[in-house]
């Protein structure tokens, strides 16, 4: 019998804090699906390390998460017993794999803003967050190094990588954006210094980005749109196709343990 659907409590902190689990969660998660897939077996040893510090940093989130709703409720609840529309991750870590370019492209936005989100909530007022943080900007700052190498290594390679490389950039582009957004109630967090402001670190992830790409021969994408949606649980369609295979378990065996 599938497990029950889970009903959400929204405050300012625990949607603060939701938001950034589901982040990890499902980036970690598309990370995994590399396992196995990639080019060469070094790589094969990165992805999946990746993948598994985003989960780690997914876990230690949803348990405070739970902790600050009250309800009883645990990691597995919270990363296992959502549906789709409750989820709250930015819309870029929900995006397929693709080919390798467009895994590292994803990675490389993702982590350029990660990097230096984590090393400010570091000063956060809120002494979990703080904890939370100074153990995944550490992590962090290796995903940003692995990503940017990377890039440097497809851009500036063959033509055909090269071709690759730009192609994820431009089609990616749209969605790095919504990684500066906050919405009253983390406005609210901001001030209390609780939360980052992240309008304050686009300067650091726009010179991040103009460096990599300009050492890789990629070109910068011009546009100015923004694909929104994610914060607010209105997600593209491979969210979807994702959770199904993420949650499967969970839905089938309600309560199992290891």
């Amino acid at each position: 019998m599938p497990a029950a659907i889970e009903t959400i409590t929204d405050t300012a902190l625990f949607t603060y804090t939701l938001r950034r689990a589901d982040d990890a969660l499902i980036l970690g998660h598309r990370l995994s699906e590399w396992c196995g897939h990639a080019p060469m077996l070094e790589e094969d040893m990165a992805l999946s390390n990746i993948a598994l510090d985003l989960i780690g940093q997914a876990r230690e989130l949803y348990s405070y998460a739970g902790a600050v709703e009250g309800n009883g409720r645990g990691e597995d609840q919270l990363a296992y017993l959502r549906e789709e529309r409750d989820y709250q991750n930015l819309l870029l870590v929900e995006q397929p794999n693709g080919d390798f370019a467009r895994t590292l492209v994803r990675q490389f936005y993702y982590s350029a803003f990660a990097d230096p989100y984590w090393r400010a909530m570091m000063r956060s007022s809120d002494p979990t967050l703080a904890a939370i943080a100074a153990k995944s900007e550490k992590e962090s700052a290796y995903h940003l190094r692995h990503a940017s190498e990377w890039m440097i290594r497809l851009g500036d390679g063959t033509a055909e990588s090269h071709r690759r490389a730009q192609d994820a950039v431009d089609a990616l582009w749209a969605f790095a954006g919504e990684l500066f957004d906050a919405d009253d109630g983390e406005q609210r967090l901001i001030a209390s210094g609780v939360a980052v402001d992240p309008a304050s670190l686009r300067g650091t992830w726009q010179s991040t980005i103009v460096t990599v790409l300009n050492e890789a021969t990629l070109t910068l994408p011009s546009g100015t749109w923004v694909q929104r949606g994610g914060r607010s649980g209105r997600h593209s369609e491979h969210l979807g196709r994702l959770l199904t295979e993420l949650q499967y378990m969970q839905r089938t065996y309600p309560g199992q343990t290891w």
